[in-house]
């Protein structure tokens, strides 16, 4: 081989390396993944909590993350230690951070105005639509659909325990009580949902609804069941994130209806929550594919987003034939859970 052949193909190879060399480079992003956080209100210890971080290590990995490439945090408060956190996580070179509280909104959408080459999420919230951000985005469930299945459920219990030979319930037993957190528009709609639930069972049921103020607070949260179940309720469910009221209904002997998992050992009837793995999923494939995440998802029973627990001790029989027969007609949208023709709020 000749000097000027021998030349050029050392040339060559040096400049095939180069592009090798640039191009592993380039796909660094890809080899080693992303990194996620997820920011949470409370711990284990609450049932909402909870929910948001099984389903978050779930998601992780189910694409691919390990331990060291995501982080989860708990206990944090919905004011300025939530924007610390954030903007920490930007900072040490996390792709995407999610928050899980209703109260985190204003302090993510700080951290995202600063950081715009990092993701934030947040459930419960009501702003990405209008902040016109990039990286900021909200997600949320139609829960609504299962506390209406709930109330199915809850309504073929009053049946069960205080139906007469017709099926039809007494006034007096017909009562049943929810605790609820804040009078905010999820709550609300929440427990409308779940009494109309009941009230296509029992179509004389009336619902005693009292708030404790916080979304977390075990002492009140039981002392509201309790006081409820004083009043003549004969069933409680609620919107709360302890093990409050299922304890007092446990203690009185009172069926419960829960939010976010099994509650209790005799009472539990069931329980109405939100997976949080088709959205995580959806998140980290968007930041791994640098697609845009949707302003505002919206999860259903359609896409596994809405979902309810298995049955509880306490179910009446026949419980889960009837609520697949509800569930089949709320997916192919013969039945609607806030269907005008037959609720309305002062005749409107």
């Amino acid at each position: 081989m000749s000097k000027k052949i021998l030349s050029l193909f050392l040339v060559v190879t040096m400049l095939l390396g180069a592009v090798f060399a640039f191009s592993a480079c380039g796909n660094e992003k890809d080899d080693d993944g992303i990194k996620a956080a997820l920011i949470c209100l409370h711990g284990d210890s609450s049932t909402y909590d909870k929910n948001f971080i099984d389903a978050f290590k779930v998601a992780c990995a189910n694409k691919g993350l390990t331990e060291e490439d995501y982080t989860i945090i708990t206990d944090i408060d919905e004011d300025t230690v939530c924007y610390d956190k954030a903007a920490d996580f930007a900072d040490s070179g996390y792709d995407v951070v999610f928050a899980d509280s209703f109260g985190h909104e204003a302090y993510m959408i700080q951290a995202a105005k600063e950081y715009p080459e990092v993701q934030f999420c947040h459930a419960t919230g009501t702003k990405a639509h209008t902040e016109g951000l990039a990286n900021y985005q909200n997600a949320f469930a139609s829960i609504y659909q299962g506390r209406f299945l709930a109330g199915v459920a809850a309504g073929l219990k009053l049946v069960e325990l205080y139906g007469d030979a017709e099926g039809k319930v007494s006034d007096e037993n017909a009562k049943i009580g929810y605790v609820g957190a804040h009078p905010y528009a999820e709550v609300v709609s929440g427990y409308t949902s779940f009494y109309l639930g009941v009230k296509s069972i029992v179509a004389n049921v009336t619902m005693e609804v009292r708030y404790t103020g916080s979304w977390y607070d075990e002492t009140a949260e039981k002392t509201t069941a309790e006081a409820l179940i004083a009043a003549g309720c004969k069933l409680i469910s609620q919107h709360a994130d302890s093990m409050g009221a299922p304890t007092a209904c446990e203690n009185a002997n009172i069926p419960n209806v829960a939010y976010n998992g099994e509650t209790g050992k005799n009472t539990f009837v069931i329980a109405s929550r939100i997976d949080w793995v088709p959205y995580y999923e959806y998140m980290l494939d968007c930041v791994m594919n640098g697609e845009d995440i949707a302003d505002d998802w919206t999860g259903t029973l359609a896409n596994g987003a809405v979902k309810i627990t298995a049955l509880g001790a306490a179910a009446a029989e026949g419980t889960q034939a009837k609520l697949d027969e509800v569930a089949a007609k709320l997916n192919d949208g013969s039945l609607k859970v806030f269907d005008c023709a037959t609720f309305t709020v002062g005749g409107k």
